[in-house]
């Protein structure tokens, strides 16, 4: 525990200008993110007697060990990069929302020729339209489901869109009259996206114009004793009513406004959030935090604002945004806002009336996500402390261990050897401490040894090693390591760079790759593998982190040492921790594994040309179709390609000069050799065609792929 005094900056030394500050600890990670209007008052308020100060900031100024500050012009300015610190550095100390789901939408995709109606997840994209969020990608469904009726739009993927321009045949939907088949020709790209813009407009709120219009032109079709178009005109009108009672009008005048309401007790906090468009609910979603810091609920609603609007702009920020507090100061983020959306923004409390009545709506599905979270996170909480110590029980350690890492090493009949490293802490994944190795070893290469097979044990040493080398090497720089010998560094198989400790460092308070030791080691495998982990820390003269192995067969636990396993009942808490802990190291490797298999595959010769990029590269398949027409071009013409300078030039057809061409094509029905044919681009090689990457491997195949 620190003392605040020690690094407690002079006043003088303090501006007195808006800003934002860090504070950091003993490892430099950022701990804390604040901004302020003058930092030389606010930094006052962090270092005056402890015992005056909340037990949540108590505890942070006592973690950290520095601070330091950065001036801005404005307020607002200090709002937008106190939001990008937070989102850069993940500090331990802020209020940070998090989702239980990530939310979909209902995505119009304008920037295509053919726009295409989906559900989209995750980030969004420039050039399409989104509606919602919504609770379920069902509720989705059925909505686009009865607007097809009106506004065929395209729907499907794109490779079922060229398979049917290809073959000359729509699918399903353009038979039943649920899509307008752009693909066969029978509207045009024009009409089409007018399709498109109907919709989206009817989705944005616009809905009276279409629903009268529909009723004159049936009114006219049945005039003109043409009943089956007004029939077919009365459901398509019928089917867009319904679609419109999903969201009932719950404010009046096409209201566009956000409503967040929040909820909080002592430790936690809920965030429910409404989007209203057009008088109608057309989203809602939840959030919930820790109260870390000592937070008001004006500060609540204002870390929310960041969150919610940090990446939008244009209309995706609302006219009006009612909250049940206001941030103080309240100017510089309603200025913010303003900004992100290009207009005023109104933030304020409602006072009375339907917006009134609707926030308590909103209020109480705060209350009631807080009270569910609760329950959910006690049961969990519950259940998880139980694993932890029956495994220290199991295992006989002091302590449970309360940071988890599991190794495994996977490989495909000994090439592309890889490993994983992932990372539990108090029971839950922490994937920002994932980390993956590319075997090295004897030769320096990624296949296993010669002469040794599929040595995963040799692998396991390294792994561990390599790993527990850099922890060493953070532990010397930062002065706790007890002997005080210099730990290597000279780039050999512990895979460090060359140059002193000190280049290990990321002095930007991003959390360092190897610096914080696991009470547990968990390899994936049976006695050789842990013998190998624990030989490994020996040689490094670890004694204080526990190893153990889960072996497949029987789920048995190997611990050094000792000829019979530990086996806990298939009913234990521990044991479902462990195999959830070497299942996901498991997971990590193989994807890695057919990743960088899977590269290989699609490897060429231009891929090996230093300083040529996949822009490049694509302008030179481009312009000269393949790459034997690349290799046999002169450097002039190779000058021609735009981005291609001479000296490039010359070094691309030096490396193609030395690759060795491409074996000939054989035609297999008959033996002939074709030597004309030229050879594919990289993207597209003999390899890919020829050895397809395999989706999906049972686990039993250790012998094939592990």
């Amino acid at each position: 525990m620190a003392d605040p005094s020690s690094y407690r900056p002079k006043p003088g030394d303090i501006p007195d200008c808006p800003g934002v500050y860090r504070f950091r600890d003993e490892y430099r990670r950022v701990i804390y993110v604040g901004k302020a209007k003058s930092l030389r008052q606010r930094l006052a308020n962090y270092f005056q007697d402890l015992a005056n100060l909340h037990p949540r900031t108590r505890s942070m100024v006592t973690t950290a060990a520095s601070v330091e500050w950065t001036v801005v012009s404005t307020e607002v300015e200090a709002l937008q990069l106190e939001y990008s610190w937070i989102k850069e550095y993940d500090p331990r100390f802020n209020v940070k929302y998090r989702d239980d789901k990530s939310y979909p939408y209902l995505a119009v995709t304008m920037n295509e020729e053919f726009p295409r109606v989906q559900v989209m997840r995750g980030h969004k994209k420039k050039g399409v339209r989104y509606f919602g969020p919504y609770g379920h990608a069902w509720a989705i469904r059925d909505t686009v489901d009865l607007l097809l009726r009106v506004f065929p739009v395209r729907t499907c993927s794109a490779g079922v869109f060229k398979n049917a321009a290809r073959t000359g045949r729509p699918c399903l939907l353009g038979y039943i009259g649920k899509c307008s088949a752009p693909c066969v020709g029978r509207v045009s790209a024009e009409e089409h996206r007018e399709l498109a813009e109907d919709f989206s407009d009817f989705m944005a709120g616009r809905t009276g114009t279409y629903l009268r219009r529909l009723e004159k032109q049936m009114t006219e079709a049945a005039e003109e004793m043409e009943y089956e178009r007004a029939a077919r005109l009365r459901d398509d009108i019928e089917a867009l009513k319904k679609a419109m009672e999903k969201n009932a009008v719950v404010l009046a005048d096409a209201t566009d406004a956000d409503l967040i309401a929040v909820a909080e007790d002592e430790l936690e906090a809920a965030v429910q959030i409404f989007h209203v468009r057009g008088g109608r609910v057309r989203g809602q979603r939840g959030w919930v935090t820790d109260k870390v810091e000592d937070v008001t609920t004006g500060a609540l609603v204002e870390h929310a604002l960041q969150q919610l609007y940090g990446e939008e702009s244009g209309d995706a920020v609302p006219k009006e945004v009612l909250v049940p507090a206001l941030p103080d100061p309240l100017e510089p983020v309603q200025e913010w806002l303003a900004g992100r959306r290009g207009s005023n923004v109104s933030l304020r409390i409602p006072q009375r009336g339907d917006k009134k009545a609707l926030m308590e709506t909103v209020q109480r599905n705060a209350q009631q996500g807080l009270v569910l979270h609760k329950t959910r996170r006690a049961s969990d909480l519950t259940t998880r402390s139980r694993a932890l110590e029956e495994i220290a029980e199991a295992l006989d350690l002091d302590s449970a261990p309360l940071r988890i890492e599991c190794y495994d090493i996977s490989h495909l009949q000994g090439d592309d050897v890889v490993a994983s490293m992932v990372v539990f802490e108090d029971g839950l994944q922490r994937k920002s401490e994932y980390r993956r190795f590319q075997i090295k070893g004897r030769a320096g290469d990624t296949r296993l040894w010669h002469g040794e097979g599929q040595d995963d044990v040799r692998s396991m040493h390294e792994v561990i090693t390599r790993r527990f080398r850099r922890y060493l090497a953070e532990k010397e720089r930062t002065g706790e390591w007890a002997d005080g010998e210099d730990v290597p560094v000279d780039g050999s198989p512990d895979g460090l760079p060359d140059g002193p400790v000190g280049t290990l460092v990321e002095d930007d308070g991003r959390p360092k790759r190897f610096a914080y030791p696991p009470q547990l080691v968990v390899v994936d495998g049976g006695q050789p593998q842990v013998a190998a982990a624990q030989r490994a820390l020996d040689e490094l003269g670890i004694d204080d982190i526990a190893v153990c192995g889960l072996a497949k067969r029987l789920e048995e636990i190997w611990v050094p040492g000792e000829d019979d396993p530990v086996v806990l009942p298939r009913s234990s808490e521990g044991l479902y921790l462990l195999q959830r802990v070497r299942d996901e190291a498991h997971r990590f490797a193989i994807t890695y594994q057919r990743t960088r298999r899977a590269k290989r595959f699609r490897s060429g010769p231009l891929d090996d040309v230093p300083g040529l990029g996949e822009t490049r590269k694509q302008a030179l398949i481009k312009h000269f179709g393949s790459v034997k027409r690349l290799r046999s071009a002169t450097i002039d013409q190779i000058c021609g390609v735009p981005g291609i300078g001479r000296k490039t030039a010359e070094t691309i057809a030096a490396a193609l000069a030395q690759a060795a061409p491409a074996a000939p094509a054989v035609n297999t029905a008959t033996g002939e050799i074709m030597e004309d044919v030229e050879e594919a681009p990289p993207a597209t090689t003999a390899a890919d065609a020829e050895t397809p990457v395999p989706t999906s491997v049972p686990d039993d195949r250790r012998g094939q792929e592990t």
